[in-house]
């Protein structure tokens, strides 16, 4: 299933939003306008319908924090997403008001099918500290034709939604140190276990491996290729390891570059045999040079012909590779972020000339500071 859109009220800088997805949604904008907000959402709906509500709204500054402007200007946040899928439609909505301890409560919550002859909508209950999605899966008696219920799609269209972060490239990065070689389920958000990862598809799905690696060489000519095997002194246990040409040494994530560090992780994600039906990513060019960003687009392109790509980005570089229907401008208007797509129209006669990138660069189409 892929996000077909969204509705949010209340959260962070966003008071009032309703915006829909396509296939490639490449945000713009300037520094603050909200960017990284509505990837935080994301964030916050996987921890809601995985129990976690307390422990992520604790971390990240309390409920006061995550209401637009504070409870006393918004005393309620709520959400809904839909989810598509060959014109079937299931939905997730939550509203959310702040306890006495600064955290949230649900003063409701509830999930929805559309297929366009049938409209349903089911409560999960009301007055809960954490999500009842999973409680009521496991007595969901809405059965169709023997299928399974609605719950049962809810749950497995949040499955498929995967928000990634690559920035940590630092010298203790979990990307860089020893990992256990059977965390190979799935590349994890941070690339924690990029290494047995790696290891896997080299094992399982080597046409996938060897067009990965071959991709890495395109912006790291040095790259000869991985040396991915379990550890000698204990086989449970993997680390990322590499070949440069033209040296019989062996070295490891520490001698790589942060943008090759990334690039290694970003080819891993899109070009994966099975990926996540929704792929998110903030500002994914950072640290890569102006070629690897070319060549970062194409893997983005490649991707979304199997799965739904959504990104925040600051490169002109990057936007040049796309289209106007794949971009959604980000603006700070009145104290609050507005999202919107762009016009075809507006941009007819501008493109004879200029590639998309600068016309956002003269600040045609907004997202500017």
């Amino acid at each position: 299933m892929k996000i077909e859109n969204i509705k949010i009220r209340n959260f962070k800088s966003i008071r009032q939003l309703d915006l829909s997805f396509g296939q490639i949604n490449i945000m713009i904008g300037g520094n603050g306008v909200g960017k990284s907000n509505l990837i935080s959402y994301f964030k916050l709906l996987s921890q809601i319908i995985n129990r976690n509500l307390s422990l992520h709204v604790a971390r990240n500054g309390g409920a006061n924090h995550l209401l637009y402007f504070g409870s006393k200007v918004s005393p309620e946040m709520g959400f809904k997403i839909t989810f598509e899928n060959q014109n079937t439609y299931n939905s997730y909505q939550v509203r959310l008001a702040p306890n006495t301890d600064d955290g949230f409560y649900f003063t409701s919550e509830s999930i929805g099918y559309n297929s366009g002859t049938k409209d349903s909508t089911y409560s999960l209950g009301i007055g809960h500290n954490e999500s009842l999605l999973f409680e009521y899966n496991k007595s969901d008696s809405n059965i169709y034709g023997g299928k399974k219920g609605i719950s049962h799609y809810v749950i497995k269209a949040f499955e498929g939604l995967k928000v990634y972060h690559f920035h940590d490239t630092g010298e203790t990065s979990k990307m860089k140190q020893t990992g256990d070689i059977n965390d190979n389920q799935s590349l994890r958000e941070d690339a924690s276990n990029l290494a047995a990862f790696l290891y896997w598809l080299k094992e399982r799905h080597i046409n996938n491996y060897n067009q990965i690696e071959k991709t890495i060489t395109r912006i790291a000519p040095f790259f000869q290729g991985f040396d991915l095997k379990p550890s000698a002194l204990n086989p449970e246990k993997i680390r990322l390891k590499w070949l440069e040409k033209g040296s019989d040494l062996y070295f490891n994530a520490h001698s790589l570059s942060d943008g090759t560090l990334r690039m290694m992780c970003l080819a891993t994600l899109l070009l994966q045999p099975n990926p996540p039906s929704t792929i998110i990513i903030d500002e994914p060019e950072l640290g890569l040079h102006p070629a690897a960003i070319h060549l970062l687009a194409s893997l983005i392109k490649m991707a979304a012909e199997r799965t739904q790509v959504i990104i925040s980005t600051q490169s002109v570089t990057l936007i040049n590779q796309f289209t106007p229907q794949d971009i959604i401008v980000v603006d700070r208007k009145d104290g609050q972020s507005a999202f919107r797509h762009i016009d075809d129209g507006e941009l007819v006669l501008w493109q004879e000339e200029y590639a998309l990138g600068e016309i956002w660069e003269k600040n045609l189409i907004g997202g500017r500071p």
